[in-house]
């Protein structure tokens, strides 16, 4: 279902752009050392990463076909809980970082060539395998909170693919984007498909008996026809609201909702607070990072295409919308074969 394809589509597209960024920033200042003899070890390094997170993907996967429900629950919604996390410290830290990420980046590599053979493999590694696990964790929580996980699982891959097209696009010369805008957008996006994988987090935590709810024994009952209480009656550990009549739960809608912004046809309060609670405290936090720091908007914009593609991998203020500001890509890096 389309709903399902597109949530993890740019998910899988703005976290795979983010690596496809940091590689271009490795190879494009080896090639400008002249250095392009060291471009293998810096690909095995890559290769190792991604097979990490492939392999990250894979045991999760396959390891919960052997477990009971309660078990299957508790570890989804475990992971669900670091999934979340991971991502929002990615977000503020790209916010911050973000910046001085090719700075890092390259003086990485400058002691990297003054030590031996596997300190560049290295940087290759840690560079890519970070933001490998995340996303593989992220994007292995939302598939699995959506009824349609083919299409989810589509999507994922097919983001993935764009961005590393993309991203080899960028680094060539041969495409500008305004990457401040396009990962403020979808930093933002982000924040609220965050809040609800954290909601399907304690729904899989109270399926699991791990948290209260009304799937235990502590559920408030209504005592004439035995029915888990809805509403403010059934607060806290009751289910908050339930509109099934309304929105089938199969339906294109509920799908919609769920991949998008966590919503459920029928939810329970501790869902529901969680939801809120996040976004409540996350989101004038991400809004207050994209209105932080503004760099002063240059009198004359420069045309000058020499930038690297680093240059422009720092999420850059909305604002900064100017071809020349922080964040748009016009950049002709050297390339890379």
């Amino acid at each position: 279902m389309l709903a399902s394809f597109f949530a993890t589509f740019l998910i899988g597209l703005r976290e795979g752009l983010e690596a496809a960024l940091v590689v271009g920033i490795l190879v494009a200042y080896l090639t400008r050392l002249g250095r392009r003899d060291a471009l293998p070890k810096l690909r095995t390094g890559v290769g190792l990463a991604i097979a990490l997170a492939l392999g990250v993907g894979a045991a999760f996967t396959f390891s919960a076909y052997m477990l009971t429900f309660q078990a299957q629950e508790l570890l989804g919604g475990g992971l669900s809980l670091l999934a979340v996390a991971m991502v929002t410290w990615m977000i503020f830290w790209m916010q911050k970082a973000g910046r001085t990420l090719k700075a890092g980046l390259e003086s990485g590599v400058d002691r990297a060539l003054r030590g031996g053979v596997w300190a560049l493999v290295a940087v290759g590694f840690v560079s890519v395998a970070r933001e490998g696990v995340e996303t593989t964790l992220f994007l292995w929580a939302m598939v699995q909170s959506i009824e349609d996980q083919a299409d989810a699982l589509l999507g994922a891959v097919v983001g993935l693919v764009v961005a590393a097209v993309l991203g080899w696009l960028i680094a060539r010369g041969m495409l500008r984007l305004n990457l401040g805008r396009f990962f403020t957008w979808t930093g933002g996006f982000l924040v609220i498909v965050a809040a609800g994988v954290l909601a399907y987090a304690f729904h899989d935590l109270q399926e699991a008996g791990a948290l209260p709810g009304p799937f235990g024994a502590g559920a408030p009952v209504d005592p004439a026809t035995g029915l888990v209480l809805t509403g403010w009656a059934g607060f806290p550990f009751g289910w908050a609201f339930d509109v099934s009549s309304v929105i089938a739960p199969d339906s294109a809608l509920a799908v919609l909702l769920q991949a998008t912004v966590g919503f459920m046809p029928q939810m329970t309060w501790l869902q529901v607070i969680a939801w809120a609670v996040y976004v409540a405290v996350v989101a004038p936090l991400f809004v207050r990072g994209v209105r932080g720091p503004r760099r002063p908007r240059e009198t004359e914009p420069s045309a000058t295409p020499t930038a690297s593609v680093a240059d422009a991998a720092s999420p850059a203020p909305l604002a900064d919308a100017a071809p020349a500001a922080p964040g748009a890509v016009t950049s002709t890096a050297p390339a890379a074969s």
